[in-house]
């Protein structure tokens, strides 16, 4: 058995263990006990679950003095109400502890014991071992983060496995992401939204066009896109045309209508705190969306253009149209001018028209989607709440609430 720390002369490996209520005190008073008997400190690890707490620590102690060890903790005032184990047996014990290679996030409402052990199940099926399980959310969904060791190398891995919980998550009515854990996760900088069924709740064109009395008429053409049956400029152009001779003062009309999808200001918000920067790229149009991200105060917009003539709209779109190549591109140039490269990027999207986006980016996320984006897509949300895609992040809600309190914001009660 191989370790990374050498003991002091004299020292043979244990596992010490406390287990029992947790007050202020009870860590040092453990420590304090430990270090009238030599203890050496190889690792260690401190829980507080709902008031239990839970102290390990592996250490090299003198094989002579384990027993009164023992009687030296159990009888600390402090730790006369709590149970202590200790482990001498090296071939029990695991060796140094192991980086865990990947972190899985379960998302429901509700979770149940069924989906964990089943996820457990098919994470086993491929000799993976579960770590640690640490909860990560209790509203609007509840969310618990894994970190998973699984063997052997490369995507191929990730991919297989991935697939597999894609598999199991529609069967047990929650969301499953998977991600390799370490520095790749944590270095993500730039997170690019779509707008439509995304960021807000609607379609910006359909909410056009039912001022021109054509809403079903384009919200036809508008889901055969999404889906990928039609080419996007095609089909934006022939929608746009529905628009023609609409007063340009629909535009702040619908503008003002515009509401954002549920946790996506305290998304916004939230990464901006973190240091983030922020996007939107949109084949919706420019003129209703930059009031907006002015509001939210996103680092980049990007839409398309209506053509007005005479104060009234035109049926044209002037300029590049954004279709999912020019959405890729855009992700690439705010990473650039960023100065990051792509696997820091997350791009979330719901249609055919973020295909290009979410499989160039680092972290791409199928947010409420339609199948064609769910097949390419890293992981898919089915959740309505956008906020969902922090804890994917790994940012868990307490940290997440702890950022609104600061700022006097009671998230439990908006969850804008």
């Amino acid at each position: 058995m191989t370790y990374a720390v050498r003991l002091q002369p004299g020292l043979n490996y244990a596992v010490i263990t406390l287990t029992g209520a947790d007050r202020p005190g009870v860590t040092a008073a453990f420590f304090a006990v430990l270090s009238q008997h030599g203890v050496q400190l190889l690792d260690v690890e401190q829980a507080n679950f709902r008031g239990r707490l839970a102290l390990a620590a592996f250490a090299g102690v003198n094989p002579v003095a384990v027993e009164a060890l023992r009687r030296d903790l159990e009888a600390a005032p402090q730790l006369t109400d709590h149970t202590v184990l200790i482990e001498t047996d090296e071939e029990s014990l695991a060796p140094q502890r192991k980086r865990s290679t990947h972190a899985v996030v379960v998302l429901g409402d509700p979770v149940t014991a069924e989906s964990v052990s089943e996820i457990g199940r098919t994470l086993a099926d491929f000799g993976a071992n579960i770590d640690r399980i640490r909860g990560i959310s209790d509203y609007p969904v509840t969310g618990l983060e894994l970190s998973i060791t699984i063997p052997g190398q490369g995507d191929e891995v990730s991919h297989t496995v991935r697939k597999a919980l894609a598999e199991l998550s529609s069967g047990l009515g929650v969301d499953i992401a998977i991600e390799r854990a370490g520095l790749a996760r944590r270095s993500k900088r730039l997170v690019c939204f779509d707008c439509d069924s995304t960021l807000i709740t609607g379609e910006v064109i359909e909410m056009l066009a039912a001022h021109a009395g054509r809403e079903e008429e384009v919200a036809a053409v508008t889901e055969r896109a999404m889906r990928g049956e039609l080419d996007f400029e095609e089909s934006l152009r022939e929608r746009v045309k529905a628009l023609a001779g609409l007063d340009a003062s629909v535009i702040d009309e619908v503008a003002r209508d515009i509401e954002l999808t549920p946790g996506a200001r305290t998304t916004i918000r939230t990464l901006k705190q973190m240091g983030y920067r922020t996007a939107v790229v949109s084949g919706g149009f420019i003129q209703v969306l930059e009031p907006m991200a002015e509001d939210l105060e996103l680092d980049y917009v990007r839409a398309n253009t209506l053509e007005i003539v005479d104060g009234k709209l035109t049926g044209e779109v002037i300029g590049q149209v954004v279709d999912r190549r020019a959405k890729a591109d855009f992700l690439a140039e705010f990473a650039a001018d960023s100065g990051l490269r792509m696997s820091q990027t997350v791009a979330v999207g719901d249609g055919a028209n973020d295909i290009d986006m979410i499989t160039k980016a680092g972290l791409g996320i199928a947010f409420n989607a339609k199948p064609a984006l769910r097949e390419v897509a890293d992981t898919a949300l089915n959740h309505p709440f956008l906020d969902a895609v922090l804890y994917i992040m790994g940012v868990p809600r307490h940290e997440i609430d702890v950022l609104n309190e600061e700022q006097g914001i009671d998230g439990k009660v908006a969850l804008d």
